[in-house]
């Protein structure tokens, strides 16, 4: 099929999704709700509570925002039991979530919204340099850190890119965290406790909470929050070497020998967490307003939740919930964010200012014995006893933020945010590789050239990279009518960046010169967005939009002479960006509340963590361009005064339009990724729904009852050509529930998460890329498949005062 008819067919497929929303009218709605034509549904007393949002950097309601925006508040986060942001985020239609586990949850953003992402599943062991396709903010504050949810205000989804408000890294939409604000006047809080128990562990996890919340005089309050989890691992790493005191494999029989001694580690991968966040509101006057927030959060892992398939050196196959690596791989991370954010009614808007600064490093040891045995090239490495490769890696991001923005009250024919934003941000990323090993044995096996090995370090690289985002932005709404808006928008940015990379290869003495490259590029473009709504009756929206996104570029600093000279075509990469059309339809009638939009995505220049070809440096490339189209559907509903339901549908179609190719191979040569690929971690159709019910019990009680579920069907490991990434994962579906028993003092829970035990695998390291190889020595497998968290069962108990 030519590019041409393939295209055609798109549009055609697109036109009926538009044609279908278009028809999806609001008398089907007016129908559930019960009779149309009269309007007694409408009039009578809605059970919907009103779910006011910020998306629009204005406080609106979730019906009244023209365009597609989920919201989930902190009371349905509690009386749910989420217990992390993948659950969370499966929640809401349209989102995909590549589940890593607490190992790499503060590495890389897992959120993929309409398929706007081509790194492969996998990816997460190491910061790259690229943002990510979906832009995440807690309160004002642009950041990345997967905080625990707790004492959460509410979490707002917005669909789609959002570049003229929310700037670089919105492509596929924004994923915003509002932490619940201190309470004037009120002295109060709760402190609870969980247990719980999950398929495959040998121990009890538990987690305490608790909030504060202390007026200070009448104009000010503090609101405390602390958090401690302690998880017991689930995952036994059964071919461990036993280590000598320098950290080196144990050899019985002598160094020169082959035998090594194993142990097994059972639930290796401990998570033990905590956080702490501090609110302080002051509110001198009704016209002013100021919140200083700081939290931090500190992360110890002891291993991932990622599982082999297959077969050990040995020839044993690996059981569930069992994994080869040869040695633990714990990680750790601290986070330190602080936002003094403040408010001003200057009568015909709001004066906000929005200045923070946050903190964010981690470190992880990683399993690399794996790749090397099946690097092939890499094979000299094993030519000795206990080979055991391991990636020592670091990252570190630290960023200045301003924001000043004017926002009218909404109330005139002429509405505007304006604003300007200001970013300084410090990007460092290490990996130290060591052959754990290696200098013993070459010691004693050529003890007349122990000189030539410097000892156990393969490789050394170090990256930093400075950024510095200046941006204005505006947008103007105009009330034509009582029943229609027109708003326009656009966003100024410009960027410079420089990036200085070191890399080395000290293993063997004289080798080579550890060399060092520096870079700069800059720079600015223009982003638009035009959005209209008609409220064609008083209870549904009719909206259409047409919005551009973006992510930054920057440079790679790859070394142009010497032992790592790589191309200069490897020099630079470009911004990527997307155009988004849209149509959709919403609105509330009676106790019921909806919205269905279809949407077509064009991206151009997509950004590719990669390598590069020569001597692996860490890259962003670009492609050419890709194409995303579908359509998302949600329903939020009342059966009756006791039964709730919500419904949420996604049919995603993400594929490259043109191949891709290396920088420095070009075509003629081949492509690493084809025209017409899938683009990896988002499932065709995915679904969500929930059913609740709430009676009372007596006269103190309140029973809350709720069954939940999420199902994706298949999605592709990597866009690349190479079948040692690019493999296909099922579809799964996970259940869950959870039943309360509330009065004004206490809550009582009993809750079950992924009630089938479902694998619900969302990347995969392959054998192929990662397996075994005993006639090199190595007699682990370090291919993996990272897998939901499996079936756990618990209870939570909270006291309120």
């Amino acid at each position: 099929m030519s590019r041409v008819s393939r295209h055609s067919g798109r549009i055609q497929i697109f036109s009926a999704l538009l044609a279908g929303t278009a028809l999806a009218t609001p008398a089907f709605f007016a129908a559930a709700a019960q009779d149309a034509d009269d309007g007694t549904a409408v009039e009578t007393v809605s059970r919907q509570k009103t779910v006011t949002v910020t998306a629009t950097r204005r406080s609106e309601s979730l019906t009244d925002v023209p365009y597609n925006i989920s919201a989930v508040s902190g009371d349905e986060l509690e009386a749910s039991n989420i217990l992390d942001e993948a659950e969370l985020l499966r929640s809401v239609p349209g989102v995909a979530v590549v589940d890593r586990g607490a190992r790499n949850a503060g590495t890389l953003n897992a959120a993929r919204i309409r398929g706007l992402a081509v790194d492969g599943n996998a990816l997460g062991d190491y910061a790259v340099s690229s943002v990510a396709s979906v832009s995440t903010y807690v309160n004002d504050t642009p950041i990345f850190a997967g905080f625990m949810l707790k004492d959460i205000e509410r979490v707002e989804v917005l669909r789609g890119p959002q570049g003229t408000l929310y700037g670089s890294g919105s492509l596929g939409g924004t994923v915003k965290y509002i932490t619940r604000d201190p309470v004037l006047g009120e002295f109060g809080g709760n402190v609870s406790a969980s247990l719980s128990s999950v398929e495959g562990s040998e121990d009890i996890g538990f987690a305490y909470d608790g909030v504060l919340n202390v007026p200070l005089g009448d104009t000010m309050a503090v609101r405390l929050v602390g958090s401690v989890t302690d998880y017991p691992g689930l995952v036994d790493y059964v071919n461990v070497y036993e280590l000598d005191a320098n950290g080196i494999p144990v050899a019985p029989n002598g160094v020169l020998d082959p035998a090594a001694s194993y142990r097994s580690v059972e639930d290796a991968d401990t998570v033990e967490q905590w956080m702490g966040r501090a609110t302080l509101l002051w509110e001198p006057s009704s016209a002013a307003r100021v919140k200083l927030v700081h939290t931090r959060q500190s992360d110890d892992i002891g291993g991932r939740r990622q599982v082999t398939v297959g077969e050990d050196g040995f020839g044993d196959t690996y059981g569930d919930y069992e994994n080869g690596s040869i040695q633990l791989e714990p990680s750790s991370r601290d986070v330190n964010s602080t936002s003094l954010e403040a408010e001003f009614d200057v009568g015909f808007a709001t004066l906000t200012s929005s200045t923070s600064h946050y903190d964010h490093s981690g470190d992880s040891v990683s399993e690399n014995t794996g790749f090397y045995a099946q690097a092939g090239f890499l094979g000299f490495y094993y030519n000795y006893p206990r080979p055991m490769a391991s990636a020592v890696r670091t990252y570190a991001d630290e960023a200045f933020v301003q924001e000043v923005r004017l926002v009218t009250d909404g109330n005139d024919t002429f509405d505007y945010v304006v604003g300007g934003f200001y970013r300084k941000q410090q990007l460092q990323s290490t990996q130290e590789s060591y052959l754990r090993g290696f200098k013993n044995w070459w010691d004693a096996f050529l003890p007349g050239a122990a000189a030539a090995v410097t000892g156990d370090q393969d490789f050394a690289y170090r990256r930093t990279e400075n950024f510095e985002e200046l941006a204005a932005f505006g947008e103007l709404t105009w009330h034509a009518t009582p029943d229609f808006d027109l708003t326009v928008g656009a966003r100024y940015f410009d960027n410079e960046s420089e990036n200085d990379t070191f890399i080395d290869l000290p293993l063997y003495a004289s080798f080579s010169e550890p060399t060092e490259a520096f870079f700069e590029s800059s720079e600015d473009d223009i982003l638009f967005k035009v959005n209209a709504s008609w409220d064609f009756n008083d209870y549904d929206m009719l909206y259409a939009t047409i919005s551009e996104g973006y992510r930054r570029g920057g440079s790679n600093a790859v070394p142009l002479t010497g032992t790592f000279a790589e191309d200069p075509r490897w020099q630079i990469y470009t911004a990527d960006s997307v155009t988004n059309y849209e149509l959709g339809i919403k609105g509330q009638r009676g106790d019921i509340r909806y919205d269905v939009s279809a949407f077509l995505v064009d991206w151009q220049d997509p950004q590719l963590n990669t390598s590069t070809t020569n001597w692996g440096f860490f890259v962003v490339q670009n492609g050419e361009e890709a194409q995303t189209y579908g359509l998302e559907a949600s329903l939020d509903g009342y059966l009756s005064d006791n039964w709730h339901y919500s419904l949420g549908y996604a049919y995603v179609n993400a594929e490259l339009t043109s191949d891709f190719y290396a920088p420095d191979r070009p075509a003629p040569a081949a492509p690493i990724a084809l025209d017409g690929a899938m683009l990896p971690g988002t499932p065709e159709h995915a679904l969500n729904w929930a059913l609740d019910y709430t009676t009372t019990v007596g006269s103190d009680w309140t029973w809350f009852s709720r069954v939940d579920g999420y199902y994706q069907s298949e999605t592709r490991n990597a866009v690349t050509t190479s079948p040692r990434f690019n493999v296909p994962l099922d579809g799964f579906a996970i259940w869950n529930a959870t039943t309360t028993l509330s009065n004004d003092a206490f809550d009582l829970s009993l809750w079950i998460k992924n009630i089938a035990n479902e694998d619900g695998v969302t990347g995969v390291f392959t054998e192929a890329y990662m397996g075994t190889a005993p006639s090199l020595g190595y007699f682990g497998n370090a291919n993996k498949q990272l897998i939901a968290l499996p079936r756990t069962i618990g209870a939570t108990v909270r006291y309120k005062f």
